[in-house]
């Protein structure tokens, strides 16, 4: 990649991205080109939060199997051009063990079939509950602002699936001082494995941490999104942010904006070991393309803490799905509904014997308010309304009782007791589906530790088989 003219006796760190997710996909041709470049480290992020606690709970990834082996297939071979290594960070959407050993698995036969061997480094971050109990025992728990006041139980804890930490800088830096080629990490911040190299490098540490920020989503940051590939070249002042796609450009515009993604303060970023004050950063336009980042502060924190994320059973879930034809009713459909939940309420309890903690009902008009709710301002004339049911209970078969007994109604209810009945549409039959289990986030806190490591766990293997390394 291209950067700012280097002083002599500057060097710089320069990074490769090639999306914002393994899974997501990329620009080929720009990843070839930016591989030829020869940076110093590939990094991608495997994982988040974003789709809700289920993937953690459950302990799966969010993407498809077929394109995160076929890009890490892809990404392999970018490394292998660029002879750097390649860091994928909270691997498999959630970052527990298994998805850790999962991809480890996908890198041995990838390896493999190519012929080549490769040394890894794999970071684990989930914790057992013992640890967490010990930690909340000895006050090492901290919560966070908006977590209830009751705060949570040993009992709590112990209720969840899977509890990650997530790794900042210090443990993607101890996976790369390994010498590894590949490095594979459980949960980790969207930032840490962008930032470790830079800091490791001594550059700037605002500017590694901000980059990293404005990094981790790939082109996102630029006028092509959907390009993936970007390259960030740190140094001792700041980081020069620069897209690989053919036709797209980063501007002041937005690479600021990016600090808004996900942040509630688009000046202050909470990492492991600190935060980042970005109040004093300049965005400025090199050329076209380019854009530099300088002014920003990285503020050591008093103690070391790390984000716990944990997640447990809430339930399972059935869903139906009907919809509103007729004019009247579309446009009624809020009144309509309104009368639904009301006789629901009564028939629900009457005939299965349930109480009303027992299980919920949630009704969304798709085309009305589905996604905003009562917070929704606008209206329109939609030509049809969908009705979504989505029944919870401690038991599928309890939340599917429920919506079957929903059933007839969903397909057959009056706007009023004095007119005929009324028939809408199911979209396909049978019209209950059931999600299965439903997961909460239960951990809105951070864990106090004495040493980075201490919570994380680190192994080295080889894999493949190669000429020796």
């Amino acid at each position: 990649m291209a950067g700012r003219a280097a002083t002599p006796g500057d060097m710089a760190t320069r990074v490769l991205v090639p999306s914002g997710v393994l899974g997501l996909g990329f620009d080929r041709q720009a990843l070839r080109h930016a591989a030829a470049g020869k940076p110093d480290i590939i990094c991608i992020d495997g994982g988040s939060t974003d789709s809700g606690p289920f993937y953690l709970g459950a302990g799966v990834s969010k993407y498809s199997d077929a394109s995160v082996r076929s890009e890490w297939k892809e990404l392999l071979d970018a490394r292998e051009v660029a002879g750097c290594p390649l860091v994928l960070g909270s691997a498999g959407t959630c970052g527990t063990d298994g998805m850790v050993d999962g991809m480890l698995e996908v890198t041995r036969d990838i390896a493999g079939a190519a012929g080549r061997r490769l040394k890894v480094a794999v970071l684990k971050s989930e914790q057992p509950v013992a640890s967490i109990r010990e930690a909340l025992q000895a006050g090492r728990l901290v919560p966070l602002a908006g977590t209830p006041e009751a705060g949570i139980s040993a009992e709590d804890a112990g209720r969840c699936t899977h509890v990650v930490a997530l790794a900042g800088a210090e443990q993607m830096a101890a996976a790369l001082r390994t010498g590894a080629d590949v490095v594979i990490a459980g949960r980790a911040t969207d930032t840490a494995a962008i930032s470790a190299l830079p800091l490791m490098n001594g550059e700037d540490a605002g500017a590694a941490w901000h980059g990293a920020k404005i990094g981790e989503c790939g082109a996102l940051c630029s006028t092509r999104p959907m390009s993936g590939v970007i390259g960030l070249e740190f140094d001792r002042s700041g980081c020069t942010v620069e897209p690989h796609a053919d036709g797209a450009r980063c501007t002041p515009e937005s690479v600021a904006a990016h600090m808004l993604y996900e942040n509630a303060d688009p000046f202050v970023l909470h990492e492991p070991g600190g935060w980042l004050d970005a109040r004093g950063a300049a965005y400025d336009a090199l050329d076209e393309r380019r854009v530099r980042i300088s002014g920003s502060r990285w503020i050591a924190s008093d103690s070391y803490t790390v984000k716990l994320e944990g997640a447990r059973l809430a339930g399972f879930q059935t869903t139906s799905l009907a919809i509103l034809r007729d004019a009247r009713y579309v446009a009624n459909a809020r009144r309509w509904l309104d009368r639904l939940e009301a006789f629901l309420a009564g028939e629900i309890p009457a005939r299965t014997g349930l109480e009303a903690h027992d299980y919920t009902v949630e009704f969304r008009l798709i085309g009305v308010d589905a996604a905003l709710g009562p917070l929704e301002t606008g209206s329109s004339d939609p030509v049809e309304v969908g009705v979504l049911a989505i029944v919870t209970a401690a038991s599928q078969a309890t939340a599917t009782e429920i919506a079957r007994l929903a059933n007839p109604f969903l397909l057959h209810f009056p706007l009023t007791d004095e007119e005929d009945l009324p028939t809408f549409a199911f979209p396909y039959s049978p019209a209950e589906t059931e999600r299965g289990p439903l997961y909460e986030f239960a951990l809105n806190h951070v864990m106090r530790l004495d040493d980075p490591m201490e919570a994380f766990r680190l192994e080295v293997t080889e894999v493949g088989h190669g000429p020796p390394r």
